[in-house]
């Protein structure tokens, strides 16, 4: 069975006169399952769209009885094949977001949209289980997303970003959303990469599979006169900010020229300050309350990736429009800090008008 909606009424009342089921988002799941991500704004939906490679959208109503008749076998398969930027399952209320469904055509609850890199591949109305088996399953063998052993670690969004560590479910990368014009790294050392190398996609060459080639360029960057770097970065739109991850490969070597006390290392020390209009002195960090500090510890690094995860408080980081991070030290007490990549997870919002956030520098994104 089918419901229909028409969109050129406000109504959201059932023509059908049977009573309410009970509510779609109350279906109970267990402790353990993957649930799908329940959709709050046009905003968060792009998003996903643009971070995850496959996109199963289930577009449903609190009054529609087949849309609950099919829930269980619908949270199932997000239970059960959901990968982290490859395949996300997400619920779409028509009622609450009318200008999604009407942007994809959507009139009969259930309808279930298969998206691939934004692009609608496969459209299923009505509750049919076994239709939605069907071509959910397929996807996922076609797509190599298999369910896996647990503690796996993706290495490409669907951007093509490599990414050090699992992204954190329900929050897709943002990194894109970084504004290249406005990119500043005081203290770095010229003699390695700028700003944006923290920023690209590619996987580092210190883990090898596409290392860079005699005389190219360094893919990392170092901190120059100490160990403190810090780093500004303004958005496109503005942001919520779930976490972070920051990729550290130090080779632990001397270079031929270098003393000890000069290898670089990880960091350790880590605040973050948020919506400054420009980039902080390192002296005028120390006068402002940061937003967050964090302190990483030897275990926080994955050992293959070299990557550490940092949770933020997320109720602090809920209209961001740019970050300062700041570097304080290092895990060793060395002169040289070492950054291979740095990730940013939440959800984009508006665009902002930019222009009002000078790059001080000569090049971009130095």
């Amino acid at each position: 069975m089918t419901y229909y909606r028409d969109y050129s009424s406000v109504s959201t009342t059932n023509t059908n006169s049977s009573p309410s089921p009970p509510s779609h988002q109350q279906h109970p799941t267990t402790a353990t399952m993957t649930a799908p991500v329940h959709i709050s704004s046009k905003e968060q939906f792009q998003s996903i769209l643009n971070s995850s490679t496959f996109v199963v959208a289930d577009f449903h109503a609190q009054w529609c009885g087949p849309c609950h008749a099919i829930a269980p076998v619908y949270d199932q398969l997000s239970s059960q094949l959901t990968r982290p930027n490859h395949i996300t399952f997400t619920k779409i209320d028509v009622d609450e977001q009318q200008d999604i469904a009407k942007a994809y055509g959507v009139t009969a609850m259930p309808t279930f949209i298969v998206f691939e890199r934004g692009r609608i591949l496969n459209t299923i109305r009505g509750a049919d289980p076994s239709k939605l088996n069907q071509v959910i399953r397929k996807l996922a063998t076609e797509a190599g997303k298999a369910p896996a052993a647990s503690g796996e670690t993706p290495s490409e969004s669907s951007s093509g970003s490599w990414l050090g560590a699992p992204a954190p479910k329900g929050y897709p990368d943002i990194t894109g959303e970084y504004d290249v014009k406005g990119l500043e790294l005081l203290n770095r050392d010229s003699s390695f990469g700028v700003a944006r190398t923290l920023f690209e996609g590619g996987k580092p060459s210190a883990l090898g599979n596409g290392k860079a080639g005699e005389g190219a360029a360094a893919d990392w960057v170092e901190s120059d006169t100490d160990e403190q770097l810090m780093l500004f970065i303004p958005f496109k739109s503005t942001l919520k900010v779930h976490s972070l991850q920051i990729t550290s490969l130090p080779s632990g070597e001397a270079a031929e020229d270098q003393d000890e006390d000069e290898i670089p290392l990880r960091p350790k020390t880590i605040r973050l300050y948020t919506n400054n209009p420009h980039v902080l002195g390192f002296d005028e960090a120390e006068d402002i309350t940061p937003v967050q500090t964090v302190e990483l510890k030897a275990e926080d690094w994955d050992a293959k990736t070299g990557t550490a995860k940092i949770d933020l408080r997320f109720v602090k980081f809920q209209s961001v429009f740019s970050l300062n991070i700041f570097i304080v030290d290092n895990e060793g007490g060395s002169e040289k800090t070492r950054v291979d990549r740095i990730r940013i997870f939440g959800e984009a919002g508006e665009k902002r008008e930019m222009g009002k956030l000078e790059k001080i520098g000569d090049e971009q994104g130095e």
